[in-house]
């Protein structure tokens, strides 16, 4: 299998699982697969096969001591490239996922910030974040009134 389509079908791999967080957050299946840490694991071997073709002296160097142009470097290859990608891709499914659950157990509405995960994960757990001091200053945390579900 090339690398190309690896990190093609890596980038499809993850859209069910955020389709299900974004149409169908309260369906039992969306519910059973995000409990689940098993959608991860593709995901983690995707990443460590591109790592392990990135590593020899030059990376364990800029990754022991990185510095922004080192870095540079090392992702204009590809396999580096596409070995941080697949750690964007793990990563941000990882927070949208707790997003998710958070405002499954919390009842806050979480849907804009599993989004926001979606496209730029820090930003979703601010968004998140956000929401949810929002609904505490409102009263209506899961201890207190019900908030808008995701």
């Amino acid at each position: 299998m090339s690398a190309e389509l690896l990190f093609d079908l890596a980038n499809l791999f993850v859209l069910p699982f955020w389709a299900l967080m974004l149409i169908a957050p309260r369906w039992r299946v969306t519910q059973t697969v995000m409990a689940s840490d098993l959608p991860f694991l593709p995901l983690v071997g995707v990443y460590g096969y591109f790592f392990a073709l990135t590593l020899n002296a030059e990376t364990a160097q800029a990754l022991s001591n990185p510095t922004l142009s080192l870095v540079a470097e090392l992702f204009a290859d590809e396999r580096a490239a596409a070995a941080g990608w697949a750690h964007f891709l793990v990563m941000d499914l990882f927070v949208g996922r707790w997003v998710y659950w958070q405002g499954q157990r919390s009842g806050i509405w979480a849907r804009h910030s599993v989004a926001l995960c979606l496209f730029a994960g820090p930003v979703g757990v601010l968004s998140h974040v956000v929401t949810r001091w929002i609904a505490q200053w409102q009263g209506k945390t899961a201890e207190g009134t019900p908030a808008a579900s995701s």
